[in-house]
Order: structure tokens, then C-alpha cells, then sequence
């Protein structure tokens, strides 16, 4: 059990990577998570009004019981294996993050400072959530995926629109961490 709540080292989860990345090439299938948004919208009726959504979404049901998997393995990660210890994070990144407010860094994966009702209930929160929402929705149809399934998915595929799509992806992290947190916590 000491070993489950440890985190994995790489020699251990990325061949397990490896292995369904293997077993969804061999079956002819591919991994994404926001996939599973447009399959969602297609069962609740938006074919009505946009060709976008109008598919085979049954086709799709394999992949729908990896968002329920995701949903259940999390909460069973959270509740259960969890030793409640705090966030491994460089010294560097606790202080980068103190300077801009952050408290008790590592405690919890939604920062409070973000996250607790009475910040997102606010304006500076409700803009940060809606602005956010709408960018990474934007981003994640304009670049035909999100990002496990341009890194994950498409890289092992070796396309190219993939490897685009993640320097794309790592550019607007660094774009947000060094300019955009600044800004908006500073």
C-alpha cells in the first residue's frame, strides 16, 4: 500500500503510457479528453443547431467510460490514497507564488486564493474563471484537441499538428506564468 501512495516514478508510468497508448493504436482508437465534450453535447441534442455536433456519438461510448474512470479513480486518489501530505514544489515556485499572495502552497490542488467561494464569487474571480473557461474552450477547438490528446495521443502518432499544437501549449504556460500571474495576482 506504501508503494500506491507514493508518487510513480517514470520507469513505472511511462511504460504503462506506453502500453495503452500501444493498445488504442492497435484497436484503432484515439485518446482525448475533450473528444468526450463534443460526444456530451451531441447526446444532449446540439445536432439540432450545429453540424458540428452532428456524429455517430455511440461510436464515441469506449471513450466516455474514460471520463468516468477519470472521474472515479480521482476521487478514489483524493479520498483514499491520499497520505495528505502537501504538494512537492520547488522552493523557488512556493516563493514565487508567496510573492503574488498565495498561501499555504501545496496544501490543496485548488489554491484557495482562486478557488474558495468567497474569491470566485467575487469580480476578479468570476473574470479569471469566465476568461479562463473561454480560453482554454477557444484554444481547445481551434487546436482540434486539448492537451492529452495533442501530447499524449497525437505525439505517439507522430503528427505534426500535434507537435505544434504542444510548443503551442508549453509557449502559453510560460506566457501565463511569467506575464500573466504577475498581472493578475501582483
Amino acid at each position: 500500500m506504501e508503494y500506491i501512495l507514493q508518487p510513480w516514478p517514470w520507469y513505472v508510468s511511462g511504460p504503462l503510457i506506453a502500453l495503452v497508448m500501444f493498445l488504442l493504436i492497435y484497436f484503432g482508437k484515439t485518446f482525448g479528453m475533450s473528444s468526450n465534450l463534443k460526444t456530451l453535447c451531441t447526446i444532449g441534442g446540439a445536432g439540432k443547431y450545429s453540424d458540428f455536433f452532428r456524429f455517430d456519438w455511440k461510436a464515441q461510448r469506449w471513450n466516455l467510460t474514460v471520463v468516468i474512470g477519470a472521474v472515479i479513480g480521482g476521487f478514489i486518489a483524493t479520498q483514499f490514497l491520499s497520505d495528505g501530505s502537501t504538494i512537492a514544489l520547488s522552493t523557488a515556485t512556493i516563493s514565487d507564488l508567496e510573492k503574488l499572495g498565495f498561501s499555504n502552497i501545496g496544501e490543496s490542488l485548488l489554491p484557495p486564493e482562486i478557488y474558495n467561494w468567497d474569491n470566485v464569487l467575487s469580480l476578479k474571480g468570476m473574470s479569471i474563471l469566465i476568461i479562463a473557461g473561454f480560453l482554454v474552450g477557444f484554444g481547445t477547438r481551434y487546436a482540434g484537441g486539448c492537451t492529452s490528446g495533442h501530447a499524449i495521443t497525437g505525439l505517439s502518432n507522430l503528427q505534426l499538428p500535434s507537435l505544434i499544437a504542444v510548443i503551442g501549449f508549453f509557449i502559453g504556460g510560460l506566457v501565463m506564468t511569467y506575464f500573466m500571474l504577475p498581472i493578475i495576482f501582483g
